[in-house]
């Protein structure tokens, strides 16, 4: 009998991750918002793309991470880990590459928010309950 989607565990890791996306998406838009007010349409939108360039990997890999736990997967649950991982590094390279092949961004503050998002898992345990 193996664990999928319905195990307590891969709720809870679901949900933990679910928060930290929100965090993520909240952080940008008030960094887009903030400044957007201070130095105008252009830095909003470079900021909203490198967000989103951090955000949407995210998303994925949370979507593949989470699918499976406990003691009896313990294969599936590292390989959907790695699995997510090499996805995320991925889509993350491509939305780098899209992100300056198509948009007209300014470096500071698309760099700023990509920084910004990056470390958000590393910040919101903190502020995060389980």
């Amino acid at each position: 009998m193996s664990f999928t989607q319905n195990n307590e565990l891969t709720k809870l890791g679901k949900r933990f991750a679910f928060k930290q996306i929100v965090a993520m998406i909240t952080s940008v838009l008030l960094l887009a918002f903030v400044s957007y007010f201070y130095w105008g349409i252009e830095h909003a939108k470079s900021v909203l793309a490198g967000g989103a360039v951090t955000i949407i990997p995210n998303i994925f890999f949370a979507l593949k991470a989470f699918r499976y736990a406990g003691a009896r997967s313990s294969e599936k649950v590292m390989e959907s880990f790695y699995s997510g991982e090499k996805m995320k590094i991925v889509l993350t390279a491509i939305l780098f590459a899209l992100a300056f092949k198509y948009l007209a961004i300014l470096p500071v503050p698309f760099f700023t928010s990509f920084c910004l998002v990056v470390a958000m898992p590393l910040l919101t345990p903190f502020f995060i309950k389980h």
